[in-house]
Order: structure tokens, then C-alpha cells, then sequence
């Protein structure tokens, strides 16, 4: 290779390397494109009551909060009051367990007895304690951590706003990243993103939208509290496709436990019959129409994302996948395996291993 060719490949490596470097500022700026994507639609539907963009923006983005923050208010008092409930709970908790172990001791083991394996809650309360101490200990790291949250959320609200505000500049903007010829191209390729998203949001909210009504119902049938609670969080878990939903089924469990051993088992046989019928009914039927990701590519967005990018990447796995496959789909499917032609000479036969191979004509390297 020349020097030219070796700068190049320098400041390729280079420039991979800033974007790994970054990589969580990235996953933050798609994470407000996919809300700016969500939003949008709210936008135009005010707009077509003839209210100004920006106002549209800004509404949007209220909407969005005021849902957030009366979800959090209606969650936490249930939640804070049932973990005090649980605290008190848990040592009567341990006796009851105890006394369990001692009866099925004395029934099957006779002769031997396992209360040394049991600790009673004073030793609980004795192992807790040097725990306690790391975390008060840990207090200014958790508190660092929670400042770091919070400004990586009024990072991605401000750049929502502002990609709602005005969109077309940031639009143009990177499709001039790419050739001349191929820009046409490029601003196709992002509408089908678009598209893409949208029918990925819309298949999502209906699966929220199922899973919290059947969540609900059962847990109410069953007489579990908190059963709204449990509901919209199942609800929102969902978002998190196979990582969510086994998420979900802890709280219920645990408080069912709390109350009566066979509610925590009804639980657990409940939400595995909700998890057959998301799994079998809502999203072949709903999401496969609207988004058309395999199971197995969805589960393994989900691992590699999670790899590489920690929760975050998790969280936006399928929003990513989604992205991922239109991309491929479109520029390395299309405009290039699709154009693939093979060369042969038609007056001699040729081995396989002789054909020659090239890429297209001039008329099919992309749009001028």
C-alpha cells in the first residue's frame, strides 16, 4: 500500500476507536431519535390542528413526562409501604420456615437435624449489618451514580426536543456523510427506518398493553396485592423481550409468598401461561406483521447488544435490531449481493473456480 492508503486506514482505526470510546453518548443520542420517532407522530397529529411545530414539540414531550412522573407516583407509595410490610415480615418469615424444616425433618430424617443450616433471624440480622456498613460506606459512589442517571436522562429529553423541534437539518446532516450518488439513497434508506420503527412501537405498546390487562386479571382473581402495580410493571417489562418478562415474575411471587404458599405458585403458573400466549398468539400475529424479526434473532440482538453495550444495550436491543435489519437489508442485500453478476466467456466452457466476478454496471451503483 502507498502512504495515502495508510493514512486512510489510520484514520479509520482511529475513528473506530473514538466511536468505541463513545459508545454509550451514542446509545443515548438512538435512544432519543427513537423517541424523537415516537413523538413525531403525536407531532403531526397536532399539527394537522394547526399548531406550530415547536409548540407540537413541546406538547408531545409534556405528554410523555406527565405519563412518566404519575406512573412513578403511583407506583413508589405501594411499593416503599409493601418493602416496609416485607421487612417486618421476614424474620416471622424465617420461623415459619424453620419450623417447615423441623417437620419435614422429623417426618423423613429422623435422627438428624438441620436447624444449623437455617439461620435464625438474629444471625441474619448479625450477617446484614457489615453489608449495611459497605453500602452507607458506598453512599457517595451510589450517589454518583444516581447524578450520572439523571444527567443522562435530561440528556436524551434535550436532544428529543430538539431533533422534534427541527429535524430536517440533523436529517440532511448526516446524509451528507455519504457520496453524492448515493444520497437519494440514504434519505430512502432512513424513511424505511422510520417506517420500520413505527410498526416496531406499535406492535410493542399492544403486547404493554395485553400483558398489563392479563396481569391484572389474574393477579386480581388470585387475591395478590399490589396487583395493579404488578400489572404495569409486567407491562413495561415487556419492552424487554425474554429478559422482562422473567423479570416481571419476581415481585408478584414474593409477595404472593408472603401471604400464602400456593398464590406464589398460581403466580408462576400464571404468568407462564401469559408468556405462552405473548410468545405464541401476540407476537406472530402482531409484531411479525409489523416488524418481521425472527425469535432467534431477536434473542440474539438482546445477548450481543447486552455484551457490549450493559444494560443500556439491552434496553434498545430490539429498536436497534430493528434499524440493524433494514441497513442490511437494504444496502447489503440489495445494492450490493443483488448486483453481484458473474462474468463468463460465452464461447468457452469455464471450471467454477475460473468465473470472474464484478459488481454491477454503471447503472446500478446507486442512485446518482
Amino acid at each position: 500500500m502507498n502512504f495515502g492508503k495508510w493514512i486512510g486506514f489510520l484514520a479509520f482505526g482511529i475513528s473506530l476507536y473514538i466511536l468505541w470510546q463513545i459508545r454509550q453518548v451514542l446509545l443515548l443520542a438512538f435512544l432519543a431519535v427513537v423517541l424523537a420517532s415516537a413523538l413525531n407522530r403525536v407531532v403531526l397529529r397536532l399539527q394537522r390542528s394547526k399548531v406550530k411545530r415547536g409548540v407540537a414539540a413541546l406538547l408531545s414531550v409534556a405528554i410523555l413526562i406527565t405519563f412518566l412522573v404519575g406512573f412513578v407516583f403511583v407506583i413508589a407509595p405501594p411499593l416503599i409501604d409493601q418493602f416496609q410490610q416485607l421487612v417486618q415480615i421476614v424474620p416471622a418469615g424465617l420461623e415459619r420456615l424453620r419450623d417447615w424444616v423441623d417437620q419435614l425433618q422429623s417426618r423423613f430424617i429422623p435422627g438428624r437435624s438441620l436447624e444449623d443450616y437455617i439461620p435464625d433471624s438474629n444471625d441474619l440480622i448479625r450477617q446484614v449489618q457489615p453489608v449495611a456498613g459497605r453500602l452507607f460506606g458506598n453512599f457517595f459512589s451510589l450517589f454518583s451514580n444516581f447524578l450520572a442517571i439523571v444527567v443522562n436522562l435530561l440528556l436524551v429529553l434535550v436532544l428529543t426536543i430538539m431533533l422534534l423541534g427541527n429535524p430536517a437539518p440533523y436529517r440532511q446532516g448526516f446524509i451528507q456523510l455519504f457520496p453524492a450518488f448515493y444520497r437519494h439513497r440514504i434519505d430512502d434508506i432512513l424513511t424505511k427506518c422510520d417506517v420500520a420503527l413505527g410498526g416496531w412501537l406499535v406492535g410493542i405498546l399492544f403486547n404493554m398493553a395485553v400483558i398489563t390487562v392479563l396481569s391484572g386479571v389474574g393477579l386480581l382473581l388470585l387475591g395478590v396485592p399490589l396487583a395493579l402495580v404488578n400489572a404495569l410493571l409486567a407491562g413495561l417489562l415487556t419492552f424487554i423481550p425474554n429478559v422482562g418478562p422473567t423479570l416481571s415474575v419476581i415481585p408478584p411471587i414474593a409477595i404472593a409468598l408472603l401471604d400464602a404458599p400456593w398464590k406464589a405458585i398460581a403466580v408462576l403458573i400464571l404468568y407462564i401461561g401469559i408468556q405462552q400466549i405473548e410468545t405464541n398468539i401476540l407476537t406472530p400475529r402482531v409484531m411479525e406483521k409489523q416488524v418481521s424479526l425472527l425469535p432467534a434473532v431477536t434473542l440474539l440482538s438482546q445477548v450481543i447488544f447486552a455484551v457490549f453495550f450493559g444494560f443500556l444495550g439491552l434496553l434498545l436491543a430490539l429498536p436497534l435490531a430493528v434499524v440493524a435489519q433494514v441497513w442490511i437489508h437494504e444496502v447489503l442485500v440489495k445494492d450490493v449481493l443483488d448486483h453481484w453478476r458473474r462474468n463468463t466467456d460465452s464461447t468457452s466452457n469455464q471450471l467454477p473456480d475460473q468465473t470472474n466476478y464484478s459488481y454491477g454496471s454503471e447503472e446500478s451503483r446507486g442512485p446518482s
